[in-house]
């Protein structure tokens, strides 16, 4: 509970050394030594005047009153006013008739020992009231100085609430720090998303969450002081009670930290926001792929099983195989349409795990290609292999071939490979490019494509849930790569696969594969 996290702290790379606990102390010692300075150096002014012999009178009060002065820069005003006294009785004592007593025998030398009196206490006055002001000024910079640094830590980093209390226990000078939570059933909407950590301690309706230094306070009788930010956080000083600069500084700290804990809470609301407006996607989305989708191929299916099973009908062969290729075909379109969704759900879940390895580009080609002629391969022979799954990669060529070729009927898909720009790690990349020449995709379309759900015209006739792109993308990007969309020259759609170069065989060997929750491989 008390053991400060292993990672470095926020703290900023320049220190600021000023702290407000050394500002107190520096206000108790020089207090200290203006008071030493009140009794002696009017006492020393004299005696060095006596030495030398020197015996006019203005001069002596003119060098007394500097030594006000002085004490008045060094101590303050109470220390410049004990020196003012101090000094006209040294002067009563020394440098008015009668020398050796305190008894005035000139009413002219009482005038001048009041007025000096009265215009040393003025300037003490004066004096020590601007020592005062560059104090609090000097005080209200260290304050802000460290509430700067502090936002600033806040905003740039993900320290944890340890360290955010070891900022607070190091600016203020304390011995321990201690951040209290009051306890209620309602942990989650208190502690902005994230319950009491496991163990915590908990002390009369309070939860320990954290603490710092050495001894930390756990309640609020063993603290030497506490400052309550809100209704729900209180945080325990120890070592002092604080002045009431510290405790608006504490009070900022804890609005802070109140602050952080809000911005997390945001942060997760919106995390769980996005995946619930995710997740309705596809559930609207399975819905109308059940409703249309599915049921299209599920029709072809039964029309043409039940006409072969139809016992009364004799098909001619060419009929037959025409039955039997419609039962093929709409299996295949709901084979693939499975696959996605499942495969979309497991991108959205950020539970794909490629094994990398190094691969051709035109080792893919054999797997993925269909019967029929309508691609061309002209992949240089000598292209360096790329760090990919092949399984991930299979899965990401077949559904740009599979797109390209539903929206180029009747012509000619081309592979091409060729070196691509470096990635953003700075690593060089292969790029495999799939031009077709169909009908294309509007230039502002271009960046929505890889959307889930999206269609080219938002068209249901040409079958699909529009999320082959959509998985391409997720298993590309799974893999370290990126994918674009261009226009190809002359009309249609090239798509371009980027992936780094391979850097030799990853560790496991060819071929090893890791399977999911359910058994399919990754």
């Amino acid at each position: 509970m008390g053991r400060m996290s292993e990672r470095t702290p926020f703290f900023p790379a320049r220190e600021r050394r000023l702290r407000l606990a050394e500002l107190g102390v520096l206000d108790r010692r020089r207090t200290l030594v203006g008071l030493v300075l009140a009794l002696a150096l009017p006492a020393i002014v004299e005696l060095a005047v006596v030495a030398t012999g020197y015996n006019n009178f203005p001069i002596i009060m003119l060098l007394q009153l500097v030594a006000a002065v002085l004490v008045a820069v060094v101590g303050g005003l109470w220390p410049a006013v004990t020196a003012a006294v101090v000094a006209a009785l040294v002067l009563n004592w020394f440098s008015t008739d009668p020398v050796g007593s305190f008894v005035v025998a000139e009413p002219e030398a009482v005038v001048e020992l009041a007025v000096f009196l009265a215009v040393a206490c003025s300037v003490a006055l004066a004096v020590g009231a601007s020592v005062r002001r560059y104090e609090q000024a000097t005080r209200a910079a260290a304050e802000s100085d460290a509430m700067s640094e502090l936002a600033l830590g806040i905003l740039g980093s993900t320290a944890d609430t340890e360290e955010f209390l070891e900022r607070v226990r190091a600016t203020l000078g304390l011995r321990a720090v201690t951040l209290l939570a009051r306890h209620t059933d309602d942990d989650e909407g208190r502690l902005g998303g994230a319950a009491a950590p496991p163990g915590a301690l908990r002390r009369g309706g309070w939860d320990v969450l954290a603490s710092v230094g050495e001894a930390p306070p756990v309640t609020h009788a063993a603290a030497d002081d506490a400052v309550a930010p809100d209704g729900w956080y209180t945080l325990l000083a120890a070592g002092r009670r604080l002045d009431p600069g510290e405790r608006r500084m504490m009070q900022a700290f804890g609005a802070y930290f109140v602050a952080m804990r809000q911005r997390a809470q945001l942060v997760r609301s919106r995390e769980d926001n996005r995946r619930l407006v995710e997740g309705n996607t596809i559930r609207t989305a399975i819905l109308r792929a059940v409703s249309h989708d599915l049921r299209t191929p599920l029709a072809g299916i039964k029309l043409s099983v039940s006409s072969l099973r139809q016992p009364a009908v004799e098909f001619a062969p060419d009929e037959e195989a025409e039955l039997l290729a419609t039962i093929e075909d709409c299996t295949d379109r709901l084979a693939l349409l499975v696959d996605n969704l499942l495969d979309m759900s497991r991108i959205t879940a950020d539970t794909v795990r490629p094994l990398l390895q190094p691969v051709h580009w035109r080792e893919v080609l054999p797997r993925v290609l269909p019967e029929g002629g309508r691609v061309v391969d002209v992949i240089p022979p000598h292209s360096p292999p790329v760090d990919a799954d092949p399984v991930l990669l299979d899965r990401v060529v077949a559904n740009l071939l599979e797109n390209a070729l539903r929206y180029a009927p009747g012509q000619v898909v081309e592979f091409t490979a060729r070196a691509g720009s470096p990635g953003p790690d700075g690593r060089p990349c292969g790029e495999l490019r799939i031009i077709d020449h169909g009908i294309g995709v509007p230039p502002q379309d271009l960046l929505t494509i890889f959307r889930p759900f999206q269609r080219l015209g938002d068209a249901p006739a040409r079958g699909g849930v529009g999320l082959g792109l959509a998985v391409a993308k997720g298993f590309v990007e799974a893999m370290g790569g990126r994918i674009e969309a261009e226009e190809t020259p002359g009309g249609g759609l090239t798509m371009v696969v980027s992936l780094p170069l391979s850097q030799g065989a990853a560790p496991g060997g060819e071929g090893q594969r890791r399977e999911d929750a359910d058994g399919r491989l990754p």
